[in-house]
C-alpha cells in the first residue's frame, strides 16, 4: 500500500511536451527547465553499435516534471530514456544508459537491431546552454564540451565537420545555425517553394521581381539560394550576391542552354568558371518537373540534401 510520503515523493511519469528535432528548441528546453524548481538533463547519443535511427550527438532535454523533448532513437524509446533522465535529475547525478545491443534492459529492443550508449547529464551550470543559445541566434557555429569524469560542460569553438564525436575523455556536440533559404521569383513557383521550405523548417527569406532592398549580409555558410525566375535580367542580381557570400548552395532554373547564357553572362563581367561551376542549373533534386507542386519539392530536397553533406 503506498503511503501519503510515497505518493508525494514517487517520480514523475515521462510525457512529451512536444515533438521536435531541432537541436536549439531541445537546448532551450533543458535550458528553462534547469531554472525550476524540478531540474533538467541533457541526453545525448555518444556511442552506436550496428545500426541505430540517429546520428551521434542527437539529443533529448528532459525535466524533472515528466516533459520531454527531442529523439535519440526512432521513437520508440524515448519514454523509457526520460525515465532515467528523471531518475538522475532527482540524485543529481549524470549516468550512462545503454540500449539494445549489450544492454542490461532486455525489454527494450531497438528496430535496428543495434545498440546505443546515452549519456545523461544534468544540468547544474545553465551558463554554456545560454551561450550556445546566444551564438546560434547570432547565426554562429558552436559546440558543447562534456566531461563525463567531473560531470559538467562547457561552450566551445566549432571544429567539428560532424554533429558529435569524442575528443579524447569529452564529446563534443556541434552545433549550426538553422538551414535559411534565400529564395528569389516570382508567381506560384515563388509562392510554393517558400511553403514546402517553412513546412520543413527552414528558414526563409522570399523576395519577388518588386523586391529592392537586401542585406547580403544575410548570406552565409549555412544559407542557400534558389533562383526561381525565368529571366535571366531579374535574376543576374542575385548571382552576383550569392557568388560572392559564398552560400553553401546555389541553384537556378532554366535549361542547359539557358545556364550556358548565364555563365556567359557572368564570365563577362569579371567571375571566373570556378565561380559559375558553384551554380546548380538545372536546380532541384529531380527534373524536369512542369508543376509547381514538382518543383517545390526538388528544390527544397536538393537544398536539405546538400546540407545534409555540407562542409565548411
Amino acid at each position: 500500500m503506498l503511503t501519503s510520503f510515497s505518493l508525494l515523493h514517487s517520480p514523475a511519469l515521462p510525457f512529451c511536451a512536444f515533438m521536435t528535432d531541432d537541436p536549439e528548441a531541445i537546448v532551450n528546453y533543458a535550458a528553462d527547465g534547469a531554472g525550476t524548481k524540478y531540474g533538467s538533463a541533457l541526453v545525448t547519443l555518444v556511442e552506436i553499435r550496428g545500426g541505430a535511427a540517429r546520428a551521434l550527438g542527437a539529443q533529448m532535454a528532459v525535466r524533472g516534471d515528466g516533459g520531454y523533448c527531442g529523439y535519440v532513437s526512432g521513437g520508440c524509446t524515448e519514454a523509457a530514456v526520460a525515465a532515467e533522465a528523471i531518475a538522475a535529475i532527482n540524485k543529481g547525478i549524470d549516468r550512462y544508459l545503454r540500449l539494445g545491443e549489450g544492454s542490461q534492459f532486455f525489454d527494450i529492443i531497438l528496430p535496428c537491431g543495434g545498440g546505443i550508449t546515452l549519456a545523461v547529464h544534468v544540468v547544474k551550470d545553465v551558463k554554456p546552454l545560454r551561450q550556445i543559445l546566444s551564438a546560434l541566434q547570432r547565426r554562429k557555429r558552436i559546440a558543447l564540451r562534456y566531461d563525463p569524469g567531473t560531470q559538467t560542460i562547457s561552450a566551445v569553438k566549432s571544429q567539428e565537420k560532424v554533429a558529435g564525436v569524442w575528443s579524447g575523455p569529452s564529446f563534443l556536440r556541434s552545433y549550426r545555425p538553422n538551414l535559411r533559404l534565400v529564395l528569389c521569383g516570382r508567381g506560384i513557383e515563388l509562392a510554393t517553394t517558400s511553403r514546402v521550405a517553412l513546412a520543413s523548417e527552414f528558414e526563409v527569406l522570399s523576395f519577388d521581381q518588386t523586391s529592392r532592398d537586401f542585406d547580403t549580409g544575410a548570406i552565409d555558410q549555412d544559407t542557400a539560394v534558389a533562383l526561381l525566375y525565368h529571366d535571366l535580367d531579374q535574376e543576374l542580381p542575385w548571382l552576383k550576391a550569392g557568388l560572392r557570400a559564398k552560400p553553401f548552395y546555389i541553384g537556378a532554373l532554366g535549361s542547359q542552354r539557358t545556364h550556358e547564357r548565364r555563365c556567359a553572362a557572368l564570365l563577362a563581367i569579371g567571375f571566373t568558371r570556378a565561380q559559375t561551376d558553384r551554380i546548380k542549373a538545372p536546380i532541384g533534386m529531380f527534373g524536369p518537373t512542369r508543376d509547381a507542386n514538382a518543383l517545390a519539392l526538388s528544390v527544397v530536397a536538393d537544398v536539405a540534401q546538400a546540407y545534409s553533406v555540407h562542409q565548411p
